[in-house]
């Protein structure tokens, strides 16, 4: 089975409440949140896991604090060598707004969502405000239903409830098999002793539970999808 190489990309962060990661836990610690693109660098194809944000404004001190390197997606992604035209692929774990701003800049990506969350996004629900009707204006989408192979190495498994159709990204490592989680969450919703802790913000605070569990027992390297740490390093490696 092919390998691949994890290069998580900071595009943006924001400042919010450790609540909206951890459902009744945490809030009025005020924390930052990165907000990435991840780099699946193997095989003969050039993938992404999402596009992130397409502007965005934070103090450069906020970089510095974390050991982080915060930049545009053009930016970002020429540090792996890589122009926005050049992507094969992209897989998107959910499509709030700050998970996808960027798709246009590539337009020979065929971009790989689940059905569920596709239409939610057509027809979203008031009480979630984060999809934002033009972000898949002229792109080549791809819709998936379940559980699915993407490539050979990478596959997705459905994991709802902090959206309709979130999925986690499967990926076939050096170190073992990675997964980014499909929901926004960070290293607290995933305690070394006890359960998982439900994602802050969910639609079904069930599923989003039992998504966060399904992860968790089959991850061997488990990616948060807005952990601080995460951006500090390259994953997959021996």
């Amino acid at each position: 089975m092919q390998q691949y190489v994890i290069h998580p990309l900071v595009v943006g962060a924001n400042q919010t409440d450790q609540g909206i990661m951890t459902y009744l836990r945490g809030y009025g610690r005020r924390i930052w949140i990165p907000i990435y693109v991840f780099y699946l660098e193997g095989g003969g194809q050039k993938i992404l896991v999402d596009t992130g944000l397409e502007q965005f404004m934070v103090p450069p001190e906020i970089g510095e604090q974390y050991g982080l390197d915060i930049l545009d997606f053009e930016s970002a992604l020429a540090r792996v060598g890589l122009k926005p035209e050049e992507i094969d692929i992209i897989i998107h774990t959910h499509l709030h707004n700050d998970h996808c701003e960027n798709d246009y800049k590539c337009p020979n990506a065929k971009v790989y969502v689940q059905k569920a969350e596709y239409e939610f996004f057509k027809n979203p629900h008031p009480i979630d405000h984060r999809y934002y009707p033009d972000v898949l204006d002229d792109v080549d989408l791809v819709i998936i239903d379940g559980d699915q192979e993407i490539v050979d190495g990478i596959s997705v498994m459905l994991t709802p409830g902090h959206s309709p159709g979130g999925q986690s990204v499967v990926v076939n490592t050096a170190a073992g098999k990675a997964i980014i989680t499909g929901f926004c969450c960070n290293q607290e919703n995933f305690p070394k002793q006890g359960p998982v802790v439900t994602p802050g913000v969910h639609l079904n605070a069930i599923d989003a539970y039992e998504s966060a569990q399904r992860v968790r027992k089959a991850a061997g390297i488990l990616i948060p999808l807005h952990d601080l740490s995460v951006g500090r390093r390259v994953w997959g490696l021996k």
